[in-house]
C-alpha cells in the first residue's frame, strides 16, 4: 500500500519544512486515536493545545507530526497547524480523480452519509471514502479530506453549521459534484430568525459545486424550492427525492418489512427499482431515496445502491438496536442518544411506537438544545408525538424538559430528572423484560451513559 503521505507531499502542501524524512498512513489531530504509522496533527484548541501531546501520540505509534513549534520527533514544521490541515486538505482533493459527494441537513445527515458510502463502496470496493463519525466541522472536514486517499474513486463528506456563513466555507473546500440536502428542520435555531434563514444556510453547500455538478434537493419539504433558488446559479442540475408526486426520484408503494425495515418501490423517469430499507422508521425512505438520487447523478446502478440499502446496520447513538437480557427475558434498547431536534424526536417516537410486541413503551428524553426563544414550545409539542406512540412512562432529563412534563402531566406516566445519573438510577429501577426503551436527546445531556449502564453496567449480559 503506497503512503497517504510523505513528509516531502506534506511540505509541498503546507509551505512548512520537513525535519525528518517519514511516511504516514493516516492522519488525526487527537492523541488517543492515534494508530501506529500515522500523522498526528497538532492543533491548538479553545481549552489545550495539541502541542502538549505530541509525546503521547509517538508514544502511540505516530511516524510523524504537523507542528508550529520544534519538535523532539519527525515533523513538519508549518506557521499555522490549522492552516496547514486546509492546505492538505485542498492537496488531497486536488491529487486524485475523485467523485464527490456533499451532504448536510437538519436531520439524517450521518446516516445518510454512511447510507451513501455503502452504495459507493459496493460499486467500487475499497476506493470508496467517507468522513467517519460526524466529522462535519470546521476541522472534521479537512481532517476527513486529508485521509483520503489519492486512488479513491468516491467521496462523501459531511457538512453541518450552526451559523450562516459556515457551510459556504466547508463546500468551497470539499467541490463536491453532487451536493444533497437530507431534510430542513428547526435545528440550531437560537442561532436563526426561522427555518427560511435554516433554509438558506443549508443551501450554502451548492455554492462549492463543481461545474456540470448536480444537487439533489427534498420535494416534500416546505423549503423546497426556496433550496432550488439557492442551487439554479451553481448547479447544471437539479434532482428531487420524495413521497409527492412530482419528485424526480419518488416512493410509489412503501410498507414495513417482515423485519421491520421498510419494502419500497421508487422510480426515476422511466426506470423502477422494489428494494428493502434494512433500519426500521418510515424517515429511512426518504433517507433511501436521497440515496438512489446520488448514485444515480453519479453514473452509479441502482440495483446496487439497493443491495446496499437492504444490508445497512444502524449506528450507535443514531437508531442502533440491541436486545439486552435480563432475569426472566428481554429489553429491546433504541440508542438515539447523539443527537436531538423537533422532527428527529418525532420521528424517533414514532419509530418507538411501531414496536407492537413491546409490553410497555419507555421513553428516555433529553433536553434538545440550542432551540432559542421557542425552546419551551417545541419541548411541549412533543406530547403529541409521545401519546401517538403510545408511550407508557417517560423519563424526561435537562432542565429544558419541564415544560414537556407539565404538559405531561395526568396524561402519561412521567418523572422529570436534572441528569444523566438521575435517568440511570431511575430506568434502572423501572425496566423490566419486554419493555422497548427509546434512548434520545441531545448529545451533550449525555444519555449515552444510560445506554452504555443498561448494556455493560447494571444489565451485563447483551445478545
Amino acid at each position: 500500500m503506497s503512503a497517504l503521505w510523505t513528509s516531502t507531499e506534506i511540505a509541498g502542501a503546507t509551505g512548512g519544512s520537513a525535519n525528518g524524512d517519514f511516511a504516514v498512513r493516516g492522519v488525526s489531530f487527537d492523541s488517543r486515536e492515534v494508530g501506529r504509522g500515522e500523522l498526528f496533527v497538532a492543533m491548538p484548541g479553545e481549552t489545550t493545545d495539541g502541542h502538549r501531546f505530541v509525546d503521547a501520540a509517538f508514544a502511540r505509534g505516530a511516524a510523524g507530526a504537523v507542528v508550529s513549534q520544534p519538535v523532539d520527533h519527525p515533523h513538519v514544521l508549518v506557521s499555522d497547524v490549522a492552516a496547514a490541515l486546509d492546505a492538505m486538505a485542498r492537496r488531497a482533493r486536488a491529487r486524485g480523480e475523485a467523485r464527490i459527494v456533499g451532504v448536510t441537513g437538519s436531520v439524517g445527515k450521518t446516516g445518510t452519509k454512511e447510507a451513501i458510502f455503502a452504495a459507493l463502496d459496493r460499486i467500487a470496493p475499497g476506493r470508496a471514502h467517507r468522513s467517519v463519525k460526524s466529522y462535519n466541522n470546521h476541522t472534521g472536514v479537512p481532517l476527513s479530506l486529508a485521509r483520503m486517499p489519492r486512488d479513491t474513486r468516491f467521496g462523501v463528506f459531511e457538512m453541518g453549521m450552526n451559523h450562516a456563513g459556515e457551510l459556504a466555507q466547508l463546500t468551497r473546500l470539499v467541490r463536491p459534484h453532487v451536493a444533497l440536502v437530507t431534510a430542513i428542520a428547526p435545528a440550531h435555531s437560537a442561532f436563526f430568525s426561522g427555518e427560511e434563514a435554516i433554509a438558506d444556510a443549508k443551501g450554502e453547500i451548492f455554492q462549492g459545486l463543481e461545474p456540470g455538478g448536480t444537487a439533489v434537493i427534498p420535494y416534500d419539504s416546505p423549503h423546497r424550492d426556496r433550496l432550488i433558488a439557492a442551487a439554479s446559479p451553481h448547479a447544471a442540475r437539479i434532482v428531487t427525492f420524495g413521497r409527492g408526486e412530482g419528485a424526480d426520484v419518488r416512493a410509489r408503494d412503501e410498507g414495513r418489512s417482515e423485519e421491520g425495515g421498510r419494502f419500497v418501490t421508487a422510480s426515476l423517469g422511466g426506470a423502477s427499482l422494489s428494494f428493502t430499507v434494512a433500519p426500521p422508521g418510515a424517515h429511512w425512505v426518504s433517507n433511501a431515496l436521497a440515496v438512489l438520487a446520488v448514485v444515480d447523478a453519479l453514473g452509479g446502478d441502482w440495483l446496487t445502491a439497493g443491495l446496499a440499502l437492504g444490508e445497512l446496520e444502524e449506528l450507535p447513538g443514531r437508531g442502533a438496536r440491541r436486545r439486552i437480557a435480563v432475569d426472566g427475558g428481554e429489553v429491546l434498547v433504541i440508542d438515539e442518544s447523539y443527537n436531538a431536534n423537533p422532527t428527529s424526536m418525532a420521528a424517533s417516537l414514532a419509530l418507538l411506537g411501531e414496536e407492537e410486541g413491546a409490553t410497555r413503551r419507555i421513553a428516555v428524553l433529553g433536553t434538545m438544545r440550542e432551540l432559542g426563544d421557542q425552546s419551551d414550545a417545541f419541548h411541549v409539542a412533543l406530547a403529541e408525538p409521545i401519546l401517538a406512540a403510545g408511550v407508557d412512562y417517560a423519563l424526561l432529563v435537562g432542565d429544558g424538559m419541564g415544560p414537556l412534563a407539565d404538559a405531561l402531566h395526568g396524561r402519561v406516566e412521567a418523572e422529570h430528572g436534572p441528569d444523566a445519573e438521575w435517568a440511570i438510577g431511575r430506568i434502572g429501577e423501572l425496566v423490566r423484560p419486554g419493555d422497548a426503551v427509546l434512548v434520545k436527546g441531545s448529545n451533550s445531556i449525555g444519555l449515552a451513559r444510560v445506554v452504555t449502564a443498561l448494556a455493560d453496567e447494571m444489565l451485563p449480559c447483551s445478545i
